[in-house]
């Protein structure tokens, strides 16, 4: 279906009737010249040509053409699509993902390989960004300060893309928990309280913010708003010993400086849960007890997609007046005459020499 945006221009169609009838006639003395057999003159001139009426009619047409062109890309015309239904119905919820510098530590393993934190993150957190398909999803990053990295949208595949670029130490080497907690709900504050959720990943204690994470969760649990916190790290890693090898080798704890307890109390604060992510396995089973949560109903939406037409009838007009260019200057000898104007001093290039040689005496 064609939509017109600004249809009172076509109301202008008339108007170079209107000027053509109502303006009074322009009255200028020119110099006539008097010539002898004019008639027979014009007669020669017109044969096998059309009519002057006819041409007359021919260049009214196609003006206008021309000015009916400019009126029909004036009004702005638009195609409007089918209307499409938009996945409303789900959540709003916000993803807040530490990227400090404790995120490169390689303690995930897969198979006999040692992953980083933050690449464990990416891995499972890209199919879990992926099955949350009818909830506006965001994304904010902290460490030393905290950034929406990704407003809240329906549109999941930048959300990921978004996730997969994040590098550790873009935010800072420290960990603002608390600052992260804050931002979340500044963004969800304004929307339905049955759908404000936050999965907040961590894999430290907040040694940053400029609001301690209770004091945050605490603002969060009066805006209705549901935590799910996440640690993450190995509870033991082997640290080689002399030359990489087994002697005198140790195990430690990386996930020492977790803040479990406090990570315990923003979830239970908020109604909402803590989850242990020990290597990449346990993270997936905690994102997808993350997939269990019932989507809540909200007002559907239609969309019906737009896409303009004013260029079709810009470019006609534009080639017609191109045409009508060059029938002017065909019609007034104006290719002929700079032929002429360029083949002239060739000629006389030629016969200069000619008449030098001429003009020399024995």
């Amino acid at each position: 279906m064609i939509e017109w945006q600004w249809p009172w221009m076509l109301l202008l169609l008339p108007l170079p009737w209107l000027a053509r009838r109502l303006l009074p006639r322009l009255d200028t003395q020119q110099v006539a010249l008097r010539t002898p057999f004019f008639d027979q003159w014009q007669d020669l001139g017109d044969k096998g040509s059309d009519s002057p009426d006819r041409r007359g009619w021919a260049l009214l047409a196609c003006l206008a053409l021309l000015w009916l062109l400019l009126l029909l890309a004036a009004a702005r015309p638009q195609w409007i699509g089918e209307a499409i239904e938009l996945p409303n119905s789900g959540r709003d919820l916000m993803l807040a993902v530490d990227i400090s510098g404790s995120m490169r530590m390689e303690d995930m393993l897969v198979g006999q390989r040692q992953l980083r934190r933050i690449d464990a993150v990416k891995v499972v957190g890209a199919d879990f960004i992926d099955r949350r398909a009818g909830d506006r999803l965001g994304l904010i990053l902290f460490g030393s300060r905290a950034y929406v990295q990704s407003p809240l949208s329906f549109d999941t595949d930048t959300v990921g893309s978004f996730l997969q670029e994040a590098q550790i130490g873009f935010a800072g080497q420290e960990t603002a928990i608390g600052d992260a907690i804050g931002l979340a709900v500044k963004r969800l504050k304004e929307r339905p309280a049955e759908s404000r959720v936050l999965v907040l990943l961590t894999d430290g204690q907040d040694t940053a913010s400029s609001v301690q994470p209770l004091d945050a969760a605490r603002l969060a649990q009066t805006l209705g708003i549901r935590i799910y916190t996440i640690g993450i790290g190995a509870d033991r890693l082997t640290l080689p010993g002399l030359f990489g090898s087994s002697f005198g080798s140790r195990q430690v704890n990386p996930s020492a400086e977790l803040d479990e307890e406090g990570l315990q109390q923003i979830a239970d604060l908020t109604g909402g849960r803590y989850f242990r992510a020990r290597d990449p396995q346990e993270l997936v089973g905690i994102y997808q007890l993350l997939d269990q949560l019932e989507p809540v109903e909200q007002d559907s939406a239609t969309y019906r997609p737009r896409q303009a037409l004013g260029h079709w009838p810009l470019a006609g007009a534009l080639l017609l007046s191109f045409l009508l260019a060059l029938r002017h200057c065909y019609r007034q000898g104006l290719f002929e005459r700079a032929r002429a104007r360029g083949e002239a001093p060739a000629e006389r290039s030629t016969t200069a020499p000619t008449a030098a040689r001429r003009g020399a005496g024995p």
